[in-house]
């Protein structure tokens, strides 16, 4: 185990899981010095094109904008057109690679394919596609709204699948592609009060662990991208755990460095894989004293529902994913 669960033990001591404070390791996520000195120096993803789901705002905004920044030519996919559209004028005052706002609704699958053609359209084969867009509902199981949980599914399952079913025939085709799922570190946790968004994540890994293993000697990729808790909407009023919230700028970091070196598994923070590592070898009662340490209870962090009230009324009827 690292020093930073380490910490966290010590730190939990006679606390409950939604009050932990704890120093957070001292980086949420970055390369290591040594992979940092390999990557090249100026715009590495020139002549690369990229879509983003969900990329209006919060995680998938800052991923569009530091591969734009990278020189790829980058469509912003969202439901909210003009968010998309607004987005990619803002991010392309900066310097670095085209951006092209679209409407996408990744629950339609029309809507899917005429993203997908426009961006070929506009600005070549798809290299790479970032399943962003996703949403979640926090409270007790029993509690959550039949609609609610059907979305959820419907945008952080379907959708995904939708997208690599769409995308990965051509990049197979033409022997290269990626497809990087955002996922979340509840693909292999699952926090008390998230039981279906954890269910969507878990089944987002099985998915992707079986699509690799069919396109292995294809020369296409897919690669997880698992954070912790990020500050965004999506989040707001739901606890850490012993490590402190991530900025959207860390997600963003992380993708980029997979899109430059694909593998299949990146944990942001790193330390999170430990977790992982070290909970499915522990016997059962030692996993449980790990689980209950170390991952956050949302149903104690979330003291006032209120303020979350208007993002999940938001998400369940207006149909606006939110990644």
């Amino acid at each position: 185990m690292g020093a930073a669960f380490r910490s966290a033990f010590r730190s939990c001591s006679g606390q409950e899981r939604g009050s932990i404070v704890a120093a957070p390791p001292k980086n949420s996520y970055t390369s290591s010095r040594r992979d940092r000195d390999r990557l090249p120096r100026t715009q590495p993803l020139t002549g690369r094109v990229i879509a983003v789901t969900g990329a209006g705002r919060g995680i998938g905004r800052a991923v569009a904008a530091r591969l734009a920044a990278a020189g790829a030519a980058v469509a912003i996919g969202d439901l909210d057109t003009e968010l998309a559209k607004e987005t990619a004028g803002a991010l392309g005052a900066h310097p670095g690679g085209r951006l092209l706002g679209l409407s996408l609704d990744v629950t339609d699958t029309h809507s899917f394919e005429d993203f997908l053609r426009t961006v070929e359209t506009e600005l070549g084969p798809i290299d790479v596609l970032i399943n962003n867009a996703g949403i979640m509902w926090v409270g007790p199981f029993e509690e959550e709204p039949e609609e609610a949980a059907l979305r959820q599914f419907d945008v952080n399952v379907h959708g995904v699948l939708r997208g690599m079913k769409l995308v990965i025939p051509g990049m197979r085709k033409r022997g290269r592609g990626h497809v990087v799922n955002i996922a979340s570190a509840a693909s292999k946790v699952a926090p008390a009060g998230e039981a279906t968004y954890a269910a969507t994540k878990h089944a987002i890994h099985g998915y992707s662990t079986a699509v690799r293993a069919e396109l292995r000697g294809t020369g296409v990729h897919v690669s997880l991208v698992m954070p912790g808790v990020v500050d965004t909407e999506l989040a707001v009023g739901t606890a850490t755990g012993p490590t402190r919230r991530l900025t959207t700028d860390q997600v963003a970091d992380a993708v980029l460095d997979v899109v430059l070196r694909p593998r299949f598994e990146v944990f942001v923070p790193r330390q999170v894989a430990a977790l992982t590592r070290l909970a499915a070898v522990l016997p059962g009662r030692a996993r449980d004293a790990l689980h209950h340490l170390l991952v956050p209870n949302q149903l104690a962090a979330l003291s006032d529902r209120s303020v979350r009230a208007a993002y999940e009324q938001r998400t369940r009827t207006a149909r606006l994913p939110e990644g």
